[in-house]
């Protein structure tokens, strides 16, 4: 009895799921296994439905309101989790005290080279001549004044990096 009521709403069911299946942006396949299986789990609790097929189209568009439903809260990873290449939560903590440390050697630096470096490094990517023009000096200074911010930056982050790093 049972094979034979699945059996004879396929048909059926693979048309209603094919019809909702685009609404919803799911496989057609995907619900028809999903309606089987709520099909399958009815039959088990509570026999067959007096009316197999309104059952049937019901369930499926109740299938593709949940699909709908969890497409529209779910959130695709942006990376694979297990992917080896992703940086570890230590990798993470050292880049970000990385980052820290390099925001304040610029800080600590004489003059204009806070305010010129964090021009250069800045998430906008700023053209030498809005950089110019935001520091008040001529665009022809800037490769100048930049060389001499970072041989200032090297001096001042070298005595950090060699006492961080093992020696022999």
């Amino acid at each position: 009895m049972t094979n034979d009521l699945v059996a004879d709403l396929l048909p059926l069911l693979s048309a209603e799921a094919a019809a909702e299946a685009q609404a919803c942006g799911s496989d057609p396949r995907d619900l028809e296994q999903s309606v089987v299986l709520r099909l399958l789990e009815r039959l088990e609790t509570h026999g067959p439905p007096l009316a197999p097929e309104d059952w049937l189209r019901r369930a499926v568009r109740a299938e593709s309101r949940r699909t709908r439903r969890t497409a529209r809260r779910e959130r695709p990873y942006t990376g694979d989790p297990a992917d080896p290449a992703a940086p570890t939560p230590e990798q993470r903590v050292l880049a970000t005290a990385r980052r820290r440390a390099l925001r304040d050697a610029v800080a600590r630096l004489p003059g204009r080279c806070p305010r010129l470096l964090q021009a250069l490094l800045s998430p906008q990517d700023l053209t030498y001549r809005e950089i110019a023009g935001e520091l008040g000096i001529s665009q022809g200074s800037l490769g100048p004044e930049r060389s001499r911010c970072l041989g200032c930056l090297r001096r001042l982050l070298t005595p950090e990096v060699a006492r961080r790093e093992a020696r022999g």
